[in-house]
């Protein structure tokens, strides 16, 4: 074998196994944002096994607010419907509904002292509370795994496997502008 060949062989197998990184990479990048998302899905899910338990317990004072309830009823339900059909797109709303009728069951939940102060509700709330900071820190995780899986699928050379081999991207979860705007502290005082 000529040492032209040699050279074009040994530069063949340095690209190829340049291609090899390259695709392993993204394929690292595609199962984190999938793994994120996985994890979003599970505390998702275990806060959606707490509401019912919190919404019979608010039930069992007579005088509760059932529009309240309701309210809290209806946005479990579509943040379920989203987390089903896996957009991002769909859930960030959602979330956003569910967080304020949460924000307003526990506000109103201040009016009662017997529920204030019924172990089963305080359990339930901490919980609850718990899962959201959680649900929090892992949409922040999702999002940066969305970004680096985005930005890698448009570099250059990463860009050529990505379109070769079909690597989508992926969208951020979003959230609507009630969650995102200033809270007037003013307006909490004042009910």
């Amino acid at each position: 074998m000529s040492l032209y060949a040699l050279v074009l062989v040994l530069a063949l197998v340095l690209v190829l196994a340049y291609g090899i990184m390259l695709y392993n990479g993204l394929v690292s990048v595609k199962h984190n944002v999938s793994q994120a998302w996985s994890n979003i899905e599970v505390l998702l899910k275990q806060r959606h096994d707490e509401l019912p338990k919190l919404v019979e317990v608010c039930r069992q004072y007579r005088q509760f607010e059932q529009e309240t309830l309701q309210r809290v009823i209806e946005a479990r339900s579509r943040v379920f419907a989203a987390q089903q059909s896996h957009s991002p797109a769909a859930l960030g709303p959602a979330e956003s509904a569910l967080r304020a009728s949460l924000g307003n069951l526990f506000a109103v939940a201040e009016a009662y002292p017997e529920l204030r102060s019924n172990e089963q509700f305080l359990n339930l709330q901490h919980r609850i509370s718990a899962l959201e900071n959680a649900i929090s820190d892992r949409r922040e995780y999702y999002n940066e795994s969305v970004n680096i899986n985005n930005v890698r699928i448009e570099q250059f050379p990463e860009v050529l496997v990505a379109r070769m081999f079909d690597f989508p991207r992926r969208a951020h979860l979003r959230f609507s502008g009630p969650e995102k705007a200033d809270m007037n502290v003013r307006e909490l005082f004042a009910a």
